[in-house]
């Protein structure tokens, strides 16, 4: 059995690559998508957030499934069905076809939020609980790294079609993994469970909350990497993606540690504020180099980026130990569905605010969202 935990989080965090890959994939293929489609900055935006978009509707629904059915099935319907869409969503012929497709792709594949999460917390104890959730959050870098990587190859093959069909034949693998793999977790004591239900919990929902600022340059600042570098700096779409590339190794690096940091000190919120704080310097430094020379803009945007995804983990493992075995599932849901909704709308206004004024001060705007999470969390303890 003490393998076997192993084995669910392998399963669970190759499900999560491959939904991630989604959002991921989106901003990595911005440039063509654009031009495909004739898109306003705008509109790329809306792009980029259609996954997330989508996922807010069913994030509590797949949540209240995975707590009453399991893990297994949750997983495996959802994430099927994400790759059905996206291979519909191949021959889109319009913008709105295009944003209600991928939409749908979030909806469906929102399962494995809940799932994979709740199956790693049920597998590890408290004591290795952040340094798992952490691993298991590495999916999200892990599918923007492969996308990264992917996408620009399967674009100059075959086109924007080959690269949507790519993620919908890889959601469809993982959901036949981790339906095969996954199974109910060992149980604690029924005393262990707290009282309040996660929807009423007030800790949950400022933890939410506050985790919602912190996104903000994980969306904007690495969302629009590519297209940044691409069309402000120069870059090719191929170099721009192998920037973006860099920052999601380095993101999986960082979760790791600032799992087992949490583990450590016996808190996720105390180091997730300090993450916080340190990302909207980074990204105020970012934001006044970027006009500076390659050499010296590159490293900080890759820093910023890395940083800016490093911490999902802990606010993850925050939200379950909150709500206690039984509800995990809810809780994940609640959480997921305040951070991928605020998620779903930032890129689209970064896009107006930059066509507005400037991607300088777009970014320093950006910059004030984890500093405003930094302040919210402080009342959380735990």
């Amino acid at each position: 059995m003490t393998r076997y935990r192993w084995v669910v989080l392998a399963a669970g965090t190759a499900a999560q690559a491959s939904y991630s890959a989604i959002w991921f994939g989106v901003a990595v293929l911005a440039p063509a998508l654009r031009d495909e489609y004739r898109l306003s900055l705008a509109q790329v935006g809306v792009l980029i957030a259609s996954s997330l978009a989508g996922s807010v509707l069913s994030l509590i629904p797949w949540g209240i499934a995975a707590d009453r059915f399991g893990e297994r099935a949750v997983l495996g319907v959802g994430l099927a069905g994400s790759g059905a869409a996206l291979l519909v969503a191949a021959h889109a012929s319009s913008f709105g076809a295009l944003a209600a497709l991928l939409a749908l792709a979030g909806l469906s594949g929102a399962s494995v939020q809940s799932a994979s999460g709740r199956a790693v917390m049920h597998w590890f104890d408290a004591s290795e609980r952040g340094l798992a959730l952490g691993i298991r959050q590495t999916a999200v870098p892990i599918g923007g790294f492969a996308a990264s990587l992917t996408l620009p190859h399967i674009v100059a093959a075959g086109g924007t079609a080959w690269s949507l069909r790519a993620l919908g034949f890889s959601c469809f693998v993982t959901a036949v993994v981790g339906a095969a793999l996954l199974r109910e977790g060992p149980r604690p004591e029924p005393s262990a469970t707290p009282s309040i239900p996660p929807l009423r919990d007030r800790a949950i929902w400022i933890l939410s909350t506050g985790s919602a600022l912190v996104l903000a340059p994980q969306m904007c600042v690495v969302g629009f990497t590519v297209l940044f570098l691409h069309d402000r700096r120069g870059l090719s779409a191929g170099s721009a993606a192998a920037v973006l590339a860099v920052v999601q190794a380095l993101g999986v690096a960082a979760r790791i540690a600032a799992g087992r940091w949490s583990d450590r000190m016996r808190s996720r919120v105390r180091p997730l504020r300090r993450i916080a704080l340190t990302i909207a310097i980074l990204v105020a430094v970012a934001a006044a180099l970027l006009s500076a020379p390659l050499p010296l803009l590159l490293p900080a945007l890759v820093l910023a980026g890395a940083l800016s995804m490093s911490w999902n983990g802990l606010s993850f493992a925050a939200a379950v130990e909150l709500a206690g075995h039984a509800r995990s599932g809810v809780a994940i849901g609640l959480q997921q569905t305040l951070l991928n909704g605020s998620g779903a709308i930032m890129p689209g206004l970064f896009g107006v605010l930059v066509g507005l004024t400037s991607w300088q001060v777009g970014f320093l705007a950006v910059a004030l969202f984890p500093l405003a999470g930094w302040r919210v969390l402080a009342s959380v303890r735990d």
